[in-house]
């Protein structure tokens, strides 16, 4: 369902505390005209959130008509090759890596590389590549999310392990669990993503990011001995018997409880687990968070952040107001409004921003902040092409209940590498 929300706004005093930076500088400009934005934010928190931000945008530029059109989340992907294509707005919101790829191979996205000069690229810097093709910047980010192991830290207290910062610990810890009859890590791969976080951290770990990424660009063949290395050593976690039984049977929500009833000791997950472990009955006390660790030493750390942008149309009729628009969404103040526990609940990508006062949101703006020096990815089914990302996705969780499989697995999955890229 389409709807529509149009702010034509009176000149209003602008917060002092929002008067700073990005905003400042926004306000200075004198923009009129009409400014037209598409958006995906259908659900209630996120629609607020892109409200507040026109109105306050609005608010520094009285003589310019904001328009904006809501599309329900799901058909706003079917709908953006046709609108980015016909009747394209100023401002549309979309997704950072691979996804972005198809409209700026098909010129539909406009090069805002001059955004990114000076302060602004240091200070997005740990998305700057996910916002990159052919050298140039085509959008903007406005949040992110880490992933990360989600973990029992009472479980992990009573049986003496403490957080595991190379992949022997890992194993060692994940031993003493199955010792007393805990399993390692609760998983569902029903909708098969699941299983992609997996491969992602276990490749980024074992041959680094820029290997990943290119094997998501199809730039390396699947039966690569590096790509069996990796299988490899997710084979040595699931011959212990890490994962929970049955786990093909389970939607991510649905392997929680394994979690929630002490049965398994981990989630490797999104930082959106947080929340339904809480109203589960776990306290913070109980749970913790901690990064990946190293498996081998010799690559950089690199983590999963799936990041939400803003792109300008290379078609946009207003695109002094657009690039206005970016630069507020990217300003540090912004960026921590936007992502408030009250608001999305998420990361400001911007380092000079506050991050809310959460202690999983604390600890993921940091490992992504100052400890991703290998670059941030943007899961799987974001960096591959979608219909390769679902031949590989099948694979993996074939994989984890049939690792023997795995020769016919890559062989699929490389057939389908040369048909697809």
């Amino acid at each position: 369902m389409v709807t529509h929300y149009r702010a034509a706004l009176a000149a209003l005093a602008m917060s002092t505390s929002l008067a700073s930076g990005a905003f400042a500088e926004s306000h200075e400009m004198a923009l009129s005209g009409e400014l037209k934005i598409f958006s995906d934010m259908s659900n209630p928190a996120p629609r607020a959130v892109m409200e507040g931000m026109i109105e306050r945008f609005g608010e520094m530029h009285p003589d310019l008509d904001i328009e904006l059109t809501v599309i329900d989340r799901e058909a706003y992907k079917t709908q953006i090759r046709n609108f980015l294509t016909a009747n394209p707005p100023d401002v549309a919101n979309w997704y950072a890596g691979n996804r972005m790829a198809p409209y700026v191979d098909a010129g539909l996205f406009e090069d805002v590389s001059d955004l990114w000069e000076g302060e602004l690229s240091e200070n997005l810097a740990s998305t700057k590549g996910a916002m990159t093709l052919d050298g140039k910047q085509w959008g903007v980010p406005y949040t992110y999310y880490q992933w990360g192991v989600y973990y029992r830290k009472d479980l992990y207290e009573e049986h003496g392990l403490e957080e595991p910062q190379d992949w022997e610990t890992f194993k060692s810890n994940c031993q003493t669990l199955l010792d007393n009859d805990i399993k390692c890590f609760t998983i569902g791969t029903k909708f098969l993503w699941t299983a992609a976080g997996w491969f992602d951290y276990l490749n980024m770990r074992t041959n680094g990011f820029d290997f990943h990424m290119a094997l998501a660009n199809g730039e390396v063949e699947w039966t690569d001995d590096r790509v069996k290395q990796t299988f490899a050593n997710w084979r040595e976690l699931i011959d212990m018997g890490a994962y929970v039984d049955n786990h093909t049977a389970y939607s991510w929500q649905e392997a929680l409880p394994f979690m929630v009833n002490g049965e398994a000791a981990a989630y490797l997950m999104g930082n959106f687990a947080v929340a339904p472990l809480r109203e589960a009955g776990l306290s913070d006390d109980q749970l913790d968070y901690y990064q990946f660790p190293a498996i081998n030493p010799d690559v950089e750390l690199a983590e999963d952040a799936p990041t939400d942008t803003f792109h300008i149309p290379s078609g946009a009729q207003n695109k002094e107001a657009a690039r206005a628009f970016l630069k507020f969404v990217t300003s540090a103040e912004n960026q921590t409004a936007i992502n408030a526990g009250d608001a999305l609940g998420q990361l400001p990508v911007n380092s000079g921003s506050s991050v809310d006062d959460d202690k999983f949101l604390k600890e993921g703006f940091e490992v992504l902040s100052s400890n991703s020096p290998g670059g941030v990815a943007q899961f799987f089914d974001r960096d591959a092409p979608a219909e390769m990302a679902k031949v590989a996705m099948e694979g993996f969780q074939e994989f984890m209940v049939k690792p023997d499989n795995l020769d016919r697995i890559l062989d699929r999955l490389e057939r389908a590498r040369q048909r697809i890229y």
